[in-house]
Formats: C-alpha cells, sequence, structure tokens
C-alpha cells in the first residue's frame, strides 16, 4: 500500500552503503521524487574515516550514488545529538548496563528528526535501507530473516510508521547487491559496517573513558561469593561475556555486575538463565493493552536472540514485567526486549533488571 498517495516526494537517508543506495534507487523506479540525506555524527580522524558508518568517506559514497541518481542530496550535521548518544553510552557501561544505541537512534534521529527535515522540503514520507516492512501502519519482519532489523526499530512512533517507507523489506540481501551491480552503483559491493558508528577504534572502552571515565574496579567473584581475581573498571564486562575473565577450570561467564561495589558475578553457563525480566521505558506499536493485562509474545532480549514464547504484563507507568515460558539466557540490563507476534512487531521496552 502506497502512503504517499497525493505528495510522492520521500526523503532518503542514505548512510553511503548499498543498502540505503538501493532503497533510493527503488523508489526512484516506483515513480517518487527522490531527496537524499546523510546523517553526520560528527566523529572524525583516520579510524572513523575506515570504520564509521557516518564518516567523511560514506558521505562521499552518499553524494556519489545521489549524483549517479540525479537526485538532490543533503548533509546534516547532528554531531550535537550524536554526542547525547555517546554520553548515554558511556554513561550505561559505567552503571554496569549494556546499552543499545542503535535503538536511540533511530528513535530519537533517524525516525524523530527526519520527519522535520521531510516536512522542511515538502516530503510526505520518510525512508531508510533497513530490512523490515510496513503493512497497513504495522512494523512487521523482513522477508531475509537473517538481515532482520525490527529490533532496532520498536521506538518508532506509530504516527511516523504510517509516513515511513523500506523498501528493502521484500528482498533478500544478495538481490540487493545485484540490483545495485546492475545499475553501476559505486556502493555494490561495499563492505557492511557491523560497528556501531561512533565506536571507530574497535574498543568502546575507549569511548567511555574519553567521556567520563572508566566504571569501577573491582573484584571477580564466583557463584558463591568468593574472591577469584582483579579488574579495572565494570565499563569492561557485559552479561554473558566469556572473553578476559579469570580461568576458572570451566567455561564462566559473566552473570551479573554491580557498579556501586564494582563486583562481577561469574558462572557456569547454567547460572546465565533466567525466566523473568523487568522492563522500562516500553513502548506500543499497537493498542496498549490495559494495565495488568497479559499479552502473550515472542520476545528477543537482543538482536541476534531467537524470539522465545512469554508473558508481558504491563502496567499504565511504562513498565512492564515479562515472563518467558523456559529459562532464558544472559537477560541483560541496558538491552531492549522486543515483543513480536508472528511477523509483526507489538512494541518493546528496555531491560532493566
Amino acid at each position: 500500500m502506497d502512503p504517499v498517495p497525493q505528495r510522492r516526494r520521500v526523503l532518503v537517508a542514505m548512510s553511503g552503503g548499498v543498502d540505503s543506495s538501493v532503497a533510493a534507487l527503488l523508489l526512484q523506479r516506483e515513480g517518487y521524487e527522490v531527496v537524499g540525506v546523510f546523517m553526520r555524527n560528527g566523529v572524525a580522524g583516520k579510524a572513523a574515516a575506515e570504520k564509521s558508518c557516518c564518516s567523511a568517506s560514506d558521505a562521499r559514497d552518499a553524494a556519489i550514488v545521489a549524483d549517479r541518481l540525479g537526485m538532490p542530496f543533503y548533509a546534516v550535521d547532528y554531531a550535537e545529538e550524536f554526542a547525547t548518544l555517546m554520553d548515554h553510552f558511556a554513561a550505561e557501561y559505567r552503571r554496569g548496563r549494556t546499552p543499545n544505541p542503535c535503538v536511540l537512534c533511530n528513535q530519537q534521529l533517524k525516525f524523530g528528526r527526519l520527519f522535520a527535515l521531510a516536512d522542511g522540503v515538502d516530503a510526505a514520507a520518510v525512508a531508510t535501507g533497513h530490512y523490515a516492512r510496513v503493512v497497513d501502519g504495522a512494523l512487521h519482519t523482513a522477508v531475509d530473516g537473517d538481515k532482520d532489523q525490527t529490533y532496532y526499530l520498536f521506538g518508532i512512533d506509530r504516527a511516523a510508521l504510517r509516513r515511513t517507507l523500506f523498501p528493502l523489506g521484500d528482498r533478500r540481501k544478495a538481490e540487493v547487491r545485484e540490483i545495485a551491480a546492475a545499475a553501476g552503483l559505486p556502493t555494490a559491493q561495499k563492505a557492511e559496517s557491523m560497528e556501531i558508528c561512533f565506536v571507530t577504534g574497535g574498543d568502546y572502552r575507549d569511548v567511555v573513558r574519553a567521556r567520563g571515565g572508566g566504571g569501577r574496579p573491582g573484584r571477580f567473584l564466583d557463584a558463591a561469593g568468593r574472591e577469584v581475581g582483579r579488574h579495572d573498571g565494570v565499563d569492561g564486562f557485559t552479561i554473558g561475556q566469556r572473553r578476559g575473565l579469570p580461568a576458572l577450570g570451566r567455561p564462566h561467564y559473566v552473570a551479573s555486575i554491580d557498579p556501586s561495589s564494582g563486583d562481577v558475578v561469574l558462572a557456569p553457563r547454567e547460572g546465565l538463565e533466567r525466566q523473568t525480566a523487568t522492563l522500562a521505558g516500553v513502548h506500543w506499536l499497537v493498542e496498549p493493552p490495559a494495565a495488568g493485562s497479559p499479552v502473550r509474545a515472542a520476545v528477543k532480549v537482543r538482536a541476534r536472540h531467537a524470539p522465545a514464547g512469554a508473558t508481558v504484563v504491563a502496567d499504565a507507568q511504562g513498565n512492564a514485567l515479562v515472563r518467558f515460558d523456559a529459562p532464558v539466557a544472559a537477560i541483560t540490563p541496558g538491552q531492549a526486549a522486543v515483543f513480536y507476534d508472528g511477523d509483526r512487531v507489538l512494541g518493546g521496552g528496555w531491560i532493566e533488571a
């Protein structure tokens, strides 16, 4: 269904990668008047140029594609907004949590500020190269399950979804590259950026420690509470982590982090399993259920997690309790929990405990 039948101008968020390049191309072929926009994150330096998905070289690639397609193109400075995301990122690690800045970026920037830009150029909709689908105003998973990105999109405003286009939602990644190559786009074989855009040096702790210092140093404890080693900061750990831990004779993982004491508790794999999670900041993409009413859903607790059957009970203050049908490993504070009904996204929230 065409959500913009009257005004067919569309603002496309272009990252300089193959996905957003092909999204713009496909919209042009469908008869839309396409305007491209690139979001600068303000991160500079050699590493940023090589690894950041919002780098100067990516801006150049996006501009080349826009020129090849004969479409207007703008680069917008969002350094201040990205700085706020980076500050939040660092603060979360110091709190012993594991943040997910890509969800916040989509919620606050790509599907927040971009609609104001769209209105400024009289565009009826915003489009991106995300692998997702909008069906009758509802968010659904992509055809290519391996590339589906709906986990990162649960925070989009419901009204914004009615003005959002995901041209790649019905296509597979291999097909997208073939389309780019056939059209002679220079991004056809460009490698994907798998890192957080502002973590350009390969170690997220560099960002944390550059923005207010690292987390509290402290002890490694085993499940019985015995000290088994020391570490130099809780910002170096996340729930479920195995690397960088003391050797205890069998594989152990980070089971909990106490930012106030600096204690990091280690446990064998079975010690990571939990059957409940408490959430805050719950956002619904369907009509919100009545407070206290149970909702059956399949719930993802991280991007690559297979959805697990659960019952979600939300209150009127934006909190929820998720009770899984079976224990789930490594439920991590700071990450998102996203609710699905089949291929439809119902909503999600932020894991507190």
